[in-house]
Order: C-alpha cells, then structure tokens, then sequence
C-alpha cells in the first residue's frame, strides 16, 4: 500500500483561518487510514498539539472523530465549529497564527533540513514552517519524482 508524506504546509489556511489546521487534518486522516509516511506522526506534540490546544479542542475527541468519520476538510471544520468551548474568535485565532509563524526549530533540525535540501544555512530560514515544507519537499522528491 502507498503511504503519502503530507504536502499541506502548516502555513496553509481553511475558511476558519486558523493555521496548520488542514495539515493536521490531512496527516491525521492519513494515519487513520493506513497511509501516512511512517516519517510524520498523525498527530504530534508540536504544531498539531498547538492547533489542538489553541482551539480548545479534546485532543482523543479530534482524533476519533477523524478516524471513525473520514470528514473531508469542509466537514472537519464544521465539526470544530461545533465543539463546546471551541476558541475561534479573531484575537484566540489571530495569537495561534503568530505563534505558528514565530516559531523557529532548534539550530541543529534547521541545519538538517537545509544540508538535506541543499541550502546554505545563512540565515535567511530560520521559521520552522519554511522548514518543514522544506523537509516535506525534499521527502517527496526522493520518493516520488527522482
């Protein structure tokens, strides 16, 4: 069975705005059925966590509902809409976003990933969303265009 490294940035946005939201879904949905890069988590600590956190949401609630539901995306985002307690005002939303975006990895992944990917490490990347679609695109190259 193909499994499929997840090429939605965190950077990316749905209707509700709220960052890293669809690729939460998308690697979450892939782990659900079997088809995600033994390389990413479904659901990690990081900016999953974050996401999850900032929201509001249950963290085992999202998980089930993804993996029993396969929603697609518009679908998921109406299920996060109707959560008790959900934070999607403009301010909770507006402070996630900031926080997704001014979050940089440590020096020694940001190194790795560029080495990998063939870019001088001169500063000019530093943000971890750079990175990490960085990492995914040079993931997929190796395993699917080269």
């Amino acid at each position: 069975m193909a499994t499929f490294v997840p090429l939605i940035s965190s950077g990316t946005v749905g209707p509700l705005g709220v960052l890293h939201l669809p690729r939460m879904w998308l690697k979450v949905s892939l782990e659900a059925s079997g088809k995600l890069d033994s390389r990413y988590p479904g659901a990690g600590q990081g900016y999953d966590q974050m996401t999850i956190d900032a929201l509001g949401l249950n963290r085992d609630a999202v998980l089930a509902f993804i993996k029993d539901s396969k929603p697609s995306y518009p679908q998921f985002e109406a299920w996060v809409k109707a959560q008790p307690g959900v934070k999607l005002d403009a301010a909770s939303v507006e402070a996630h976003n900031a926080s997704v975006l001014g979050y940089n990895h440590d020096d020694e992944t940001r190194k790795g990933v560029l080495d990998a990917s063939g870019i001088a490490d001169d500063g000019s990347v530093l943000d971890a969303v750079r990175l990490n679609d960085l990492d995914s695109w040079q993931e997929f190259h190796a395993d699917v265009l080269s």
